[in-house]
């Protein structure tokens, strides 16, 4: 491999999501949001696809997120063990509903705007960068309740609203910006994506991308407002990304990939280049779909495309069209692939693919020729505490090096890469099954399943590998 050097002002640090660390859930006036009704355990999926049986919490589930690891009360603390490691940025999120607790109030929440003024104070303090999610899995309940969520025209005007007052609020403070978190995942988990509950008979396909025509109108004008509210900040999009491979060169499975790819690229292709690619179009025409645009939206789409390109990766993926391979699907991922036999797999199924790292990264610069910003990286894993308090996470210090090694690599290729947030600086509440004892962090919080624990923070041996690799700007890779 290629000693590469990251950029001088390389953004190391790492990422987090309000619904994932915050708990206090209604505290400071906040109101409701979907994340809120996720319990722990099999409801949880069910709940995710839209098969919603109660827009309220119920009597006998665990909603790990209303307490998660109180972020909300602990952030000072959390942020000076960020600032020890040497981050550069902090990728947090704001939580809509602690801004307006219905979702179209017509005042803001002061005391959510406060918090989040406090903890941007704290970052800055330490000279870390805020890079701020607009919408990251949690639209607010009475949205869903009063207009269906993002199948209602309504919700671009409340999002823009929303929007605008975070421009203002914070326009001396953050500088980088993202719209929506994993977009496409509107297609795969409905309710956490796009708050959508579908009833029975429904036209699912119909409903999703009318809800993604809104959600991309909404983005689009949110990146109208912050080009004019913060003319020097840079405002992105977000994908949930890994390449897909054909399994034979068999030229249907070759297809198959791009298709595949293709249904992620439809959400980044409209918020980077303006308008609706014509793929998409044919695919609403083969299944019927009348997408209802308002006469502007055209012009608002093309006239207001965003600066850079963020993105997640975890996994590659691998489709086939031999219904025999089709049955070797591996578990675990949100996106659906046939096992791949030349890689090794996490404790919870996800494919381990660092050259996937460096191929999905080229694939979006050749495509997009916009900057990058890997903004989650990260992996799950099975933490234990030894009798003397340490966690030898070595596992994780291999994969982090090897993904870090493979975007040295992109860089060498000529991709432009703005930073490095890797998933879960700290453990949290992972979002596909509500659990603790699926960690990221480098930091170790003593919490469990259940929600049994002190809370106490603990460094983890990554921790100070992070820390070497932050202080050699990504030269210094060993464990």
């Amino acid at each position: 491999m290629a000693k590469t050097k990251f950029p001088e002002g390389f953004l190391w640090g790492g990422a987090l999501a309000a619904n994932q660390v915050e708990g206090a859930y209604l505290e400071g006036g906040k109101g409701l949001t979907t994340v809120d009704l996720l319990p722990t355990g099999e409801k949880r999926f069910e709940l995710m696809l839209g098969k919603v049986d109660s827009l309220r919490p119920m009597e006998g589930y665990f909603y790990p997120s209303h307490e998660a690891i109180d972020f909300y009360h602990t952030y000072k603390e959390d942020i000076a063990l960020f600032a020890e490691m040497g981050f550069k940025a902090l990728r947090v999120s704001i939580s809509w509903t602690r801004i307006f607790p219905n979702g179209n109030d017509e005042q803001p929440n002061e005391a959510g705007l406060q918090f989040y003024d406090d903890v941007f104070d704290e970052l800055l303090k330490y000279g870390i960068e805020p890079v701020v999610t607009i919408a990251h899995f949690d639209v607010p309940v009475h949205l869903v309740e009063q207009y269906g969520s993002w199948r209602s025209r309504e919700l671009v005007k409340f999002f823009e609203r929303y929007a605008t007052i975070l421009f203002e609020r914070y326009k001396g403070k953050v500088k980088y910006w993202m719209t929506f978190n994993e977009i496409n995942m509107l297609l795969h988990l409905q309710f956490v994506g796009a708050g959508l509950v579908f009833k029975e008979g429904e036209d699912q396909n119909q409903i999703k991308y009318q809800a993604a025509h809104h959600q991309l109108v909404a983005s689009s004008l949110a990146v109208k407002a912050c080009h004019e509210i913060i003319p020097d900040a840079k405002i992105g999009c977000m994908l949930a990304a890994g390449s897909t491979y054909p399994y034979t060169c068999n030229p249907e499975d070759i297809y198959s990939a791009m298709e595949k790819d293709r249904e992620s690229f439809f959400f980044i292709d409209v918020q980077s280049r303006g308008e609706y690619p014509g793929y998409a179009k044919r695919f609403f025409r083969d299944h019927n779909l009348n997408i209802q645009m308002e006469p502007e939206d055209e012009e608002i789409l093309k006239n207001h495309t965003v600066d850079y390109i963020g993105f997640s990766y975890y996994a590659s993926r691998v489709t086939s069209t031999d219904p025999e391979i089709l049955k070797q699907m591996t578990g675990g991922n949100v996106f659906g692939s046939v096992e791949n036999p030349y890689l090794e797999k996490s404790e919870w199924g996800w494919t381990i693919d660092p050259k996937g790292f460096r191929i999905t990264a080229n694939q979006l610069y050749d495509r997009y020729q916009k900057p990058l910003f890997v903004v989650e990286n990260g992996l799950g894993a099975v933490d234990e505490v030894t009798p003397d308090g340490e966690v030898h996470d070595d596992y994780r210090i291999d994969y982090l090096a090897k993904h870090v090694a493979e975007i040295a690599e992109a860089i060498e290729d000529g991709v432009e890469i703005i930073g490095y947030t890797s998933w879960g600086p700290i453990d949290i509440v992972s979002a596909s099954t509500g659990e603790m004892k699926k960690r990221y962090g480098y930091i170790y919080v003593d919490k469990d399943n259940e929600g049994n624990g002190t809370l106490k923070r603990l460094k983890k041996k990554s921790f100070h590998w992070y820390k070497q690799v932050i202080q050699s700007n990504g030269e210094n890779l060993e464990n």
